[in-house]
């Protein structure tokens, strides 16, 4: 496999198409329906906390964070997460969730949340959310609902039901 020269960078307005329509052809139309979608309409965007992954002047993938709260506690809820199906495998995800992380910790959080596959997102920290600890307002499998502490213990000590963050 040749090795990619990736950068990853802050998501700009000029972005946004180009990431709308990554979005469509991963997920479909059926996104919108997505408890994840509905809590990140309801957030106030940050641009700081949304990036792009780019191979030359091509984008090939990005990730957002949104600011949340369960119950009183500012937490962040990742995603959408995507890559170009033409460029998975080479790490691209994985540089996008570090990022977002790291961008997490600057903004002093210390939980990020996702609905998502376990295989995948455990490998880079992410470990589901005992039942019943967190609510989201509309079906999810609890299975895929998944967390990473940004500080040690920071799962144990929040409960509640999700809202997008003020």
């Amino acid at each position: 496999m040749t090795q990619l020269d990736v950068t990853i960078e802050p998501q700009s307005a000029a972005d946004e198409a180009a990431v709308d329509r990554l979005q469509a052809r991963a997920f479909g139309p059926g996104r919108f329906a997505r408890t994840a979608f509905r809590i990140r309409e309801q957030a106030q965007h940050a641009e700081s906390l949304a990036f792009v992954a780019r191979v030359g002047s091509l984008m090939v993938g990005s990730v957002q964070l949104t600011p949340i709260r369960i119950d009183a506690h500012p937490a962040f809820m990742l995603g959408p997460l995507v890559v170009d199906p033409a460029f998975e495998g080479r790490g691209i995800g994985r540089a996008l969730l570090e990022r977002g992380a790291l961008a997490a910790r600057a903004a002093r959080g210390d939980l990020i949340l996702l609905v998502g596959d376990e295989a995948y997102y455990s490998r880079h920290g992410y470990r589901r959310v005992p039942p019943g600890r967190i609510r989201l307002p509309g079906p999810v499998d609890p299975a895929r609902l998944l967390a990473l502490e940004l500080q040690p213990g920071a799962l144990e000590r929040i409960t509640g039901a999700v809202r997008g963050g003020d």
